[in-house]
């Protein structure tokens, strides 16, 4: 049976300056939880402690019997494996084809040789272009990464995601950068992912309506701490103007317009 993620009392400091500040969170497997902030909440910061990019300053992060804060090694290397994570910036390699840049995804269960010289088996190409087929990128598999759109390249790279066979999937603002029409089709892939797998997603996000839309769960962060954590439902726009100010809730908002007005304009 999958095994639930728990934080606890997880800080990270950067000097002065509270990152995360003693957060908390029981995160049952298969659930699609967004979190919400303004920049600089620590959204990405608690992401980066989950998958161990870097690590607590206090606090303990577990994964069923797991203690992910303890890992070293080829443990912590199973974890990043086992935990995948999906960046706004994509971190493709532009000048390979999408088949190979998702086949990159399996590196972490070969050798260091087989991994250096980029060999894999018939049956990771095959689930390379399976993942690329539930992403509705097969045309593109032969095609150079840095050719493609920006919702296509963020795609390649869920798809170079699920290839790991994750347990976790966080996504760290993965459609920011992105007009809504691509950003919808990056959302219903993850959802579908998680819907249709089990894989408990964490996806951080800038607009409210994104996610009432997409979650499970919804988590707001404002300067390192949980302030908000509950059902799209309680997540009312008095409860966002208690938690943020007025000024808050319009920032959500205005981050909503603007991401129409791309629509429009494409």
């Amino acid at each position: 049976m999958p095994d639930s993620l728990n934080l606890i009392n997880v800080s990270r400091h950067f000097g002065n300056t509270k990152a995360v500040d003693n957060v908390s969170l029981d995160i049952p497997p298969g659930q699609f939880v967004g979190v919400i902030g303004r920049s600089g909440a620590g959204k990405s910061t608690m992401l980066r402690l989950i998958n161990r990019l870097i690590d607590p300053t206090e606090g303990e992060i577990r994964y069923g019997d797991r203690v992910v804060t303890q890992l070293k090694g080829k443990a912590l290397r199973d974890w990043r494996r086992d935990c995948a994570m999906i960046f706004q910036q994509f971190n493709l390699v532009d000048r390979l084809d999408v088949l190979t840049n998702v086949l990159i995804g399996r590196l972490a269960e070969r050798g260091f040789v087989s991994s250096m010289l980029m060999r894999f088996t018939d049956e990771e190409r095959t689930m390379a272009i399976q993942a690329l087929d539930r992403l509705d990128l097969v045309p593109q598999t032969l095609q150079r990464a840095g050719t493609l759109s920006g919702g296509q390249q963020q795609r390649v790279a869920i798809a170079k995601a699920l290839v790991q066979q994750p347990r976790i999937m966080l996504a760290d603002e993965p459609i920011a950068s992105l007009d809504p029409a691509n950003a919808t089709l990056v959302m219903d892939g993850l959802r579908a992912i998680n819907r249709e797998d089990g894989i408990t997603v964490l996806v951080n996000l800038h607009t409210l309506d994104t996610a009432r839309a997409y979650c499970d769960r919804i988590v707001a962060m404002r300067d390192g701490r949980v302030m908000f954590d509950g059902s799209p439902c309680q997540l009312t726009n008095d409860v966002v103007r208690d938690i943020y100010g007025t000024e808050g809730l319009q920032e959500f908002n205005e981050a909503a317009t603007s991401t129409q007005k791309v629509a429009v304009m494409a």
